[in-house]
């Protein structure tokens, strides 16, 4: 089994290529749908596992298959984007096995994030995974990929310093802000959208208690209830560009393909301020903002890309605490590959899976039988602790059987090299021991 991915991040590509691929998370299950049955066109990938992540900051499809295929998954995503691969590959990275364990790995940890450390992308990477189960496209390889992921995000984040001092996306707009204006209290500000990222931006705005915030959202319903929460206004989309003037500060973060404010609007928007400054910040991908807007004197535009001097701030304090993660990482790449190997049964492993699925299925049966007869005695009115005795010797006796047949059966020989291995298997400490 190979394990491979393939991405463009904020590193490699600029924005516009980004929002090419774009994708919400409502199109990650037809796309997965594409590139299935577009690798399964290849003897090779008939049963290929795969899962999308797609934000802000990048576009990443990770793969699972008895051999890789990362030319033609560079292939599918270029034309999935309308680009060619030859335009692609030059801000595209393809990494496999070992190196996209460990990519997936940072990439949960929050290193490899605009906002070092940042944990925004873990949840992203957790609706990832829920997409792809519910697509039926993720497996149990790229399932251990993901669930090994979180605990090593998870280790990293409890273990080492480094979310420490970190500047958000939405606390850089929020001190781009007070650069421009002198008193945020006198400011009306307008989220365009009702997602997470506006929500995050909202909180750190209501916090220097804004003149006015207002929520402008296609969706009312949604918008009114993220209103509730900062005693904001709301306002239909459609009602934007006749109100645009109004305010002081634009925070833009919706899912929508093509720009929603566009520079016919923030012109009309100027004059009818008298050329009062505006500032605006774009945090969508593809843009919301059309970039022509950025030329308009009296328009201050931020992207995402723009704000990444700002959030690099504490970068410095960080960096000694990457170095820990990296130590977590790199342990956690080499349980990965160990467990693939022993999924793939190599020569030193020999035929390990079946006989490992054959004894889960064996202790499931054991179990299943114990408990069904624990539940017929506390029916009967037994005490619930001799159940339990009862249930817990009875799992025992099972477990241990066989091997105290073998003790007792065969040569003097045979009994030595039994008790060698029962006392491997049986008596070492859990210390030792290696997940299966």
């Amino acid at each position: 089994m190979a394990v491979w991915a393939l991405g463009i991040n904020h590193h490699t590509a600029p924005l516009d290529l980004r929002g090419r691929f774009a994708f919400a998370l409502d199109q990650v299950a037809p796309t997965l749908l594409g590139l299935r049955q577009s690798l399964g066109g290849s003897s090779h990938h008939p049963q290929v596992e795969t899962a999308l992540l797609s934000t802000c900051n990048r576009t990443e499809v990770y793969c699972a298959a008895a051999e890789p295929a990362l030319d033609h998954t560079l292939d599918w995503l270029a034309h999935s984007g309308g680009v060619s691969p030859q335009q692609l590959r030059p801000h595209a990275y393809l990494l496999q096995d070992g190196g996209a364990a460990r990519h997936a790995f940072r990439v949960a940890s929050g290193l490899d994030s605009m906002v070092l450390g940042e944990a925004q992308i873990l949840g992203q990477m957790k609706d990832a995974v829920r997409a792809a189960e519910g697509a039926g496209a993720l497996g149990s390889t790229l399932n251990q990929l993901f669930q090994r992921s979180f605990a090593v995000a998870k280790e990293v984040r409890t273990s080492t310093d480094v979310g420490a001092h970190s500047i958000s996306m939405a606390a850089a707009a929020v001190r781009l802000a007070g650069q421009l204006f002198e008193d945020l209290g006198q400011v009306r500000v307008l989220f365009v959208g009702a997602g997470e990222m506006i929500e995050l931006c909202a909180t750190h705005f209501a916090a220097r208690s804004p003149r006015q915030m207002v929520i402008a959202n296609r969706t009312m319903e949604r918008g009114e209830k993220l209103a509730a929460r900062f005693g904001a206004s709301v306002m239909r989309l459609a009602d934007l560009p006749e109100h645009l003037h109004e305010f002081d500060t634009v925070v833009s973060s919706t899912a929508s393909t093509l720009p929603i404010i566009g520079l016919g609007a923030v012109e009309r928007a100027l004059k009818k301020r008298r050329h009062r400054p505006i500032f605006m910040v774009d945090l969508a991908v593809p843009r919301d903002i059309e970039p022509e807007v950025k030329g308009l004197p009296d328009v201050y535009l931020y992207t995402v890309d723009d704000l990444a001097g700002v959030v690099q701030t504490g970068q410095a304090q960080r960096q000694a605490a990457v170095a820990q993660a990296e130590v977590i990482i790199d342990a956690g790449v080499q349980s990965f590959m160990h467990w693939m190997d022993l999924r793939q049964g190599e020569p030193r492993t020999g035929a390990v899976v079946p006989l490992i699925q054959q004894l889960h299925s064996q202790s499931d049966t054991w179990r299943a039988q114990e408990i069904a007869r624990a539940k017929k005695l506390l029916a009967k009115g037994q005490d619930v602790d001799s159940v339990l005795e009862a249930l817990s010797r009875g799992l025992a006796q099972k477990m241990l059987h066989g091997a105290m047949a073998e003790l007792r059966a065969g040569d003097a020989g045979q009994r030595a090299q039994t008790a060698e291995a029962v006392s491997r298997l049986f008596l070492r400490s859990s210390r030792g021991g290696h997940e299966l």
